[in-house]
C-alpha cells in the first residue's frame, strides 16, 4: 500500500466528515491531478470506494435514525440502475475506445463538478425551506410538490443520477440531495440525507462493478484509500460541529468550480 494515496484516503473522508459532501466530487480529481491516474481508472476505482465508504453511513442512518425512505430508493433506482448498465454497456461495446472517450468522461467530470459546486451554494436554500414545515416533519409526510408527477419525476433524477455517476463518479451526493429537498421539500432534511446515501450504494456498487468488467478499478488503490478514507470520516465528523458550514462550504464550492473548469477546458 501507498501511503500517499493513505494520506489522500485521510485528506478525502476528513473533508467528507466536514462538509458531508460525497468523496467522487474530491476523490477522482485528486487521483487525476495528483497521483496522475486515468481519468477511467480514477473513476472507476473511486465508484467501489463510494459504494464501500456509504455503507456505513446508510447502517447509521436506518438503524438509528430511521431516516430512510424506501419507497423514495426504490423510484431513483428504477432509473438510475438501468441508466448505469446501458452506460456501461455502451462504454464497453459500442463507444470506441480512443481519445473520445477519455474526453467524453473527463468533460462530463468537470461539468458535473460545477453542478455540485453550484448545489452546494443552494443546498442551504432548500434545506432552510425544508425545515419551515416542521409539523410535517414529525409526521413524515412527503406533501409531494408535483402531485401526480412525482414518482415519475423521481424515476427520471434517477436516470439522470445514474448515466451522470456512471460517467464521472461524482453526483450521487450533494448533487442528488439538492435534486431531493426540490421534489420533496417538506422532507426531514435528515430523511434526505440517509435516502440518497441509500440510493447512492446500488448504484455505485453496480457502476463500480461495471468499470470493474472494463478493467478501470485498482484494488490496491481502492484498499489504499479505505485504510485512510474511514478514520478520515470519523475525524472529520468530529471537528464539523467546530468549524462554521457558512466558512466551508463557500470554499469547497469555489475549489470544485475551479478543477471542474480544468477539466472542462
Amino acid at each position: 500500500m501507498d501511503i500517499g494515496y493513505i494520506a489522500s484516503g485521510l485528506l478525502v473522508g476528513t473533508l467528507v466528515g466536514l462538509t458531508g459532501v460525497g468523496g467522487g466530487s474530491l476523490m477522482t480529481p485528486l487521483l487525476v491531478f495528483l497521483f496522475n491516474f486515468a481519468p477511467q481508472t480514477a473513476i472507476g476505482t473511486d465508484l467501489l470506494f463510494a459504494a464501500i465508504t456509504k455503507t456505513g453511513g446508510v447502517l447509521v442512518h436506518h438503524n438509528k435514525h430511521q431516516s430512510v425512505e424506501w419507497k423514495i430508493v426504490g423510484l431513483l433506482a428504477l432509473g438510475s440502475l438501468p441508466a448505469a448498465l446501458t452506460v456501461i454497456y455502451l462504454l464497453t461495446y459500442v463507444v470506441e475506445k480512443d481519445n473520445g472517450v477519455t474526453q467524453l468522461m473527463t468533460t462530463t467530470l468537470g461539468v458535473a463538478l460545477i453542478l455540485t459546486a453550484i448545489s452546494l451554494i443552494f443546498r442551504s436554500v432548500f434545506t432552510r425551506k425544508s425545515q419551515e414545515h416542521e409539523i410535517a416533519l414529525q409526521r413524515k409526510t412527503h406533501h409531494e410538490r408535483f402531485g401526480r408527477w412525482q414518482n415519475l419525476l423521481t424515476v427520471l433524477t434517477g436516470l439522470i443520477l445514474g448515466a451522470l455517476v456512471t460517467l464521472t463518479s461524482v453526483g450521487a451526493g450533494a448533487l442528488g440531495t439538492v435534486i431531493l429537498l426540490f421534489l420533496y421539500p417538506r422532507l426531514a432534511t435528515v430523511r434526505i440525507v440517509g435516502t440518497d446515501l441509500a440510493h447512492a450504494i446500488p448504484l455505485t456498487a453496480v457502476a463500480g462493478l461495471g468499470h470493474m468488467h472494463m478493467g478501470n478499478v485498482d484494488l490496491v488503490l481502492l484498499g489504499s484509500l479505505l485504510v485512510g478514507s474511514l478514520p478520515g470520516i470519523y475525524v472529520g465528523s468530529y471537528f464539523s460541529a467546530k468549524i462554521p458550514e457558512r466558512v466551508l462550504r463557500p470554499v469547497l464550492a469555489s475549489l470544485l468550480i475551479l478543477i471542474g473548469v480544468k477539466f472542462v477546458l
